[in-house]
């Protein structure tokens, strides 16, 4: 097992920040910063060079084509879809596809997005709860090298900072193309110590398809409250979320080549879905026991059901392949956090729970979303609990040390519609962390970071016996599966407008062990082992002139030798994004955006291969009078044709062989669109 290096030339960004001080009951002062900008200057607190933070006026400045364009601020990230707007974004970074979330641990204040033992996937993140007018910050991390984070966390992390006061109130309408409509209306008022934000969403989407009409209906509330309490601060936020839609999911190449649609058309226009989420969540944090506690808690009420069709008639040529998946949850969690610093020294001690109270967790054969059978229907109970402790040291003035332990115990509970498929399992994983930070000189500082990870399994494939749609005997999966990553980084200050990052890393995972909702079953691959390189360019011209450029490439390689190739399928090799931001006088603003990701394999000997896709995004606008802001968004500003996601399968059209055909499934670019808004400030 070979070990990457990591130089990360990392940077400063040139960001705004402003802290404020709030004195606890024993006069100990609480320090609270907010980002505005881009923070990367983490020199003397960072413990790798692949962390950073995005504040508002960043997050504000880029055109978002969907929600979960959010992600997109994560260097390397990149943020598709192969369906409809009211479904959770396909994911890549470092070499995974992470489908809809596997391996990348998403938060929002506090609360974990990610859904295990999901009807759709396992570790399934939608962000469109979200209103991104409300994010104060988000906050990154690359890599398994932090102990307060674990499941689906090998490949990084990130955490949505909802703010509690906005500067000014906004009133919001944008229309676009394709029947876009967006309103959203935010403002926070402040009584005494108390703060009290509130937001609401509403968004309609038909999309550019030639035989289908996403419908899209999008309604999103949120209120939090904010104030100090027992000589702390404390919060509580209610959010809800509702949306439903049709989709455009991928499509055969060869059904465009022989002229039965074209590339904006479905083979099944009765695919959809809908969903909601409501959640109340709170926490405290303040002085305690001579040093700072933080606890937080929440409860979240999930439904789900989406109807897809990716194989057509290859399983039922009579009725067609169209399945349902449907999830219904509560989930139920606390962490409680103390740390102490103590001179040179400082500790943490923390502990998590979680419960996932998956009522009904299904998959159907449909056709025009009517039910004519049952595939596989559960109850899941599944239960984690992890301990952990950080201890970070300054050796000297140059030298910081970071040493992490994490316990990880889950327990999972299937009471299967098949009763071979029913049972209980538990595991349970120690995980060590640790880090070196090396300042010599106060414009650069150099990591060496390690980290073991994990992501769990579906609870279904912990303890089936027997495969749902075969008969056949089936082996369990291990419930929890290891990583382990390597860095060497650095952050380098090469001017006071020119800073950089660079980084070489590597990342490997004893099996990239997947449920495949879609089947109704788990399959099992390979031990895989990742490596890259990643560099970051940060430009400050002036206060009206910022630039960005980032570039990563990685090598995913399957650890054993197979006859049929050593490529990890949908492993992105190559992904560079580039930003250019301009402020100018009487109010004009603009930016560009470009995001680029190369070929990629879609078979083990890489003799299939998607051919990759550039997308550029334009903003531009004028404030006027300091309370009205017109602006104008061109997404897919080149009208590129490429590709959102590519698939290798086999699928059956009417008149093909009972085997099918094995063929590239694409999801085509939406072609150049132009929206507007209009904001009014109070």
């Amino acid at each position: 097992m070979s070990v990457a290096l990591l130089v990360v030339l990392a940077a400063n960004g040139a960001i705004e920040s402003s802290a404020v001080n709030r004195v606890a009951a024993n006069s100990e002062a609480v320090e609270e910063v907010s980002v505005l900008g881009r923070q990367l200057n983490l020199n003397g607190e960072a413990i790798s060079a692949s962390q950073g933070e995005v504040g508002p006026t960043e997050i504000g400045a880029w055109p978002l084509i969907r929600t979960g364009d959010l992600m997109e601020f994560v260097p390397g990230m990149v943020a598709t879809q192969h369906s409809g707007s009211g479904k959770a974004n396909q994911y890549f970074l470092r070499g995974f596809n992470l489908d809809h979330g596997t391996d990348f641990a998403t938060f929002v204040d506090g609360m974990p997005v990610n859904l295990r033992t999901h009807g759709h996937g396992q570790g399934y993140t939608d962000l469109n709860f979200v209103i991104p007018e409300t994010v104060e910050r988000l906050r990154y991390r690359k890599g398994p090298y932090h102990a307060d984070v674990g499941d689906f966390s090998s490949a990084g992390s990130a955490r949505f900072v909802i703010a509690e006061t906005l500067n000014r109130g906004i009133a919001e309408l944008a229309f676009g193309e394709h029947g876009y409509r967006r309103g959203v209306v935010a403002d926070s008022v402040q009584t005494g110590s108390s703060d009290l934000l509130f937001a609401a969403e509403w968004q309609t989407y038909d999309g550019p398809w030639s035989d289908i009409s996403e419908d899209v209906n999008k309604v999103n509330l949120l209120g939090k409250v904010a104030s100090d309490l027992a000589g702390g601060r404390a919060h509580l936020t209610l959010m809800g979320y509702d949306n439903q839609w049709n989709s455009p999911d991928q499509i055969p190449a060869r059904a465009v080549a022989q002229g039965i649609i074209d590339p904006y058309g479905s083979l099944d226009p009765s695919l959809g879905g809908d969903t909601r989420r409501y959640s109340l969540s709170g926490g405290w944090t303040g002085a305690f026991v001579g040093g700072e506690l933080s606890v937080s808690a929440h409860a979240i009420d999930y439904d789900f059901n989406l109807w897809s069709n990716f194989t057509y008639q290859l399983e039922h040529p009579d009725s067609g392949d169209q399945f349902q998946q449907r999830d219904d949850r509560r989930i139920y969690g606390f962490a409680v956090a103390q740390q102490w610093q103590r001179e040179a020294a400082s500790w943490q001690l923390g502990v998590q729970g979680r419960r996932d109270d998956i009522d009904q967790v299904g998959l159907y054969h449909t056709a025009g979303r009517e039910v004519l059978g049952t595939v596989r229907e559960d109850r899941v109970m599944e239960d984690s609990l992890a301990l952990f402790a950080i201890n970070q040291y300054q050796w000297s003035d140059t030298l910081r040390s970071y040493v992490g332990l994490r316990y990880d115990h889950y327990e999972f509970d299937v009471n299967a519609g098949l009763a071979q498929n029913s049972g209980q399992r538990s595991d349970a994983k120690s995980s060590l962390k640790a880090s070196l930070a090396w300042q010599p000189w106060p414009v650069s500082e150099f990591y060496l970071s390690y980290g073991q990870g994990l992501h769990s399994n579906d609870a279904r494939g912990t303890v089936i016996q027997v495969d749902p749609v075969s008969g056949e005997p089936v082996a369990a999966v291990d419930p929890l599966v290891e990583s382990r990553g390597y860095e060497l980084g650095s952050r380098l200050f090469v001017t006071d407008q020119l800073h950089a990052t660079l980084a070489l890393w590597e990342l490997d995972l004893d099996s990239e062990l997947l449920f495949v909702g879609d089947a109704g079953n788990t399959e099992a691959s390979r031990p895989s082992e990742r490596r890259g390189a990643e560099l970051g360019v940060y430009w400050f011209a002036s206060e009206r002139i910022s630039a960005e450029l980032e570039v990563s490439y990685t090598d995913a390689q399957f650890a054993d030798r197979d006859a049929a190739g050593n490529e990890v399928p949908g492993s992105i090799p190559l992904v560079a994004s580039a930003a250019l931001n301009y402020q100018g006088d009487r109010g004009w603003f603009a930016s560009v955006h470009l995001r680029h990701f190369g070929a990629y394999p879609l078979i083990e000997d890489r003799s299939v291969q998607s051919e990759g896709s550039s997308l550029v995004n334009v903003r531009m606008g004028r404030d006027f009078d300091n309370s009205w802001r017109l602006q104008l968004d061109l997404l897919n500003a080149l009208d590129s044709g490429d590709h959102d996601v590519d698939y290798f399968y086999a699928s059956r059209l009417p008149g093909e062989g009972a085997e099918g055909v094995e063929d590239i499934h694409y999801h085509i670019f939406e072609p150049r669109t132009l929206r507007a808004s209009l904001r009014y400030s109070f």
